[in-house]
């Protein structure tokens, strides 16, 4: 898959069971996710229909309809202060990752955030023990750093899994200039769909 060909769209409950076999690896053979078990179907449709109420979750997908990965903002804290912050999440089929898609999940992401007067974007990264740690890399770290995010913070030795402790750290994008008064955030499924449309053709092409 050299230069695949995909389209962005917006989740739909129904994908739950294809969005669940790409995360699934990631809980069963990595320190990516710090979840031990896979969730239940239930639960990962749970989590796509609370997230949806008020950010983007988006999918891509081939010319032939299967999804490729998947990724979503999501509420960085739920205290009202930090209204205009949002985390980031993305997963991506393990035979599609290093060919870009990545990167064009966040150019969608960064633009349909800046459309919810959302400022500041965060992402929660595990952190490899050693070169040699087979179940986490710096991949992620290299990711966020190519996308224009900062490491601000570590948390020593906060996740245990494998029979080791991860450190985990926070890196942060800023999108814009913080405003003096900032405009209320507007939950995604209010944005004008034309306006969504929009971002998600041009961040795929």
């Amino acid at each position: 898959m050299s230069s695949p060909a995909f389209r962005f769209r917006l989740v739909r409950l129904n994908d739950a069971p294809a969005l669940l076999s790409i995360y699934a690896p990631y809980v069963e053979k990595t320190a990516i996710s710090f979840e031990y078990d896979v969730p239940s179907l239930d639960e990962f449709r749970r989590r796509i229909a609370d997230i949806s109420q008020k950010h983007p979750y988006l999918v891509a997908e081939d010319e032939n309809g299967v999804i490729l990965g998947y990724a979503y903002t999501n509420d960085f804290h739920s205290r009202e202060a930090y209204a205009h912050d949002a985390e980031v999440t993305i997963y991506l089929a393990l035979d599609a990752r290093r060919h870009g898609l990545g990167k064009r999940f966040y150019r969608a992401l960064e633009e349909l955030s800046l459309a919810q007067n959302i400022c500041n974007l965060y992402a929660c990264i595990g952190e490899p023990q050693g070169a040699d740690d087979e179940y986490l890399t710096d991949n992620s770290i290299r990711f966020h750093e190519h996308m224009g995010f900062r490491r601000i913070g570590v948390f020593t030795r906060s996740g245990y899994k494998f029979g080791r402790w991860y450190n985990m750290s926070w890196a942060e994008k800023l999108l814009c200039d913080a405003p003096a008064h900032p405009e209320p955030v507007i939950p995604f499924p209010q944005l004008d769909e034309a306006l969504v449309a929009g971002i998600l053709r041009r961040a795929a092409e």
